[in-house]
C-alpha cells in the first residue's frame, strides 16, 4: 500500500525511541502515511534526548542526522503566519500551526490535553495518540504492520513477540492486539 496520507509527529512521539522507529519505519515506502514535523519540533526532540534521555551527545547528533536524511520531505517551515489564529495550549500553538502548513488532518501526541478539539475543528486537524494511530494502521494493513515489527525485531535481534511486549509498557493496546493475532 502506498499512503499519501500526511501526518504531523509532536516532540513527544519522536522522542520516544520505540515508538518513534515503528512509525518511522511504517512511513518508509511502501509507507502507510507521510510523516512531518517542523525544526522547532526536531529541536525539542534534541533537548529531550539529550537533558531528560541523557543521551550522548554523538547519538543525538546522529539521531538528528538520520531523521533528516531519511525524510527530507518531512520538514514544515513558514508556519508562523498561523500563530497569532491558534488557540489551543500556547506552548503547542507551533505543533498546530505546522500541521496547518503542511496539510496534515492528524496530530500524533501523547499530550491530547494540549489539543482539544474545539481549537482544532476549524483548522480540520484533529489530536491522535499514537497508539490508537498505530491499532488503526494495523487494521488496515496487518501483514505490512507485522512485516515491519519483524524487521524492527531483525534490527534489534529479537523477537518480535519480544518488540511487543516492550512496547506494551508504552502503547499496550496495539500491543496486545498485535500480540493476540500473531500463531502460537
Amino acid at each position: 500500500m502506498r499512503a499519501d496520507f500526511h501526518v504531523l509527529i509532536d516532540a513527544c512521539v519522536l522522542a520516544n525511541q520505540g515508538v518513534c522507529d515503528l512509525l518511522l519505519s511504517l512511513a518508509e515506502r511502501p509507507r502507510l502515511f507521510v510523516p512531518h514535523w517542523s525544526a522547532h519540533i526536531l529541536e525539542e526532540v534534541k533537548r529531550t534526548h539529550r537533558d531528560k534521555l541523557s543521551w550522548p551527545d554523538a547519538l543525538v547528533e546522529f539521531y538528528q542526522r538520520e531523521i533528516k536524511a531519511t525524510f527530507p520531505e518531512a520538514d514544515v517551515a513558514g508556519y508562523e503566519k498561523f500563530l497569532p489564529a491558534l488557540t489551543n495550549h500556547e506552548k503547542d500553538r507551533h505543533v498546530l500551526a505546522a500541521a496547518i502548513c503542511g496539510g496534515c488532518s492528524v496530530i500524533l501526541t501523547f499530550n491530547l490535553k494540549d489539543f482539544k478539539p474545539e481549537h482544532l475543528q476549524e483548522h480540520n486537524v484533529c489530536a491522535v495518540h499514537p497508539e490508537d494511530y498505530l491499532v488503526t494502521l494495523y487494521e488496515l494493513e496487518p501483514q505490512q504492520v507485522i512485516a515491519v515489527l519483524g524487521e524492527i525485531a531483525g534490527r534489534r535481534r529479537m523477537e518480535t513477540e519480544d518488540v511487543l511486549i516492550r512496547l506494551g509498557s508504552v502503547i499496550p493496546k496495539f500491543s496486545s492486539r498485535v500480540l493476540s493475532d500473531l500463531p502460537k
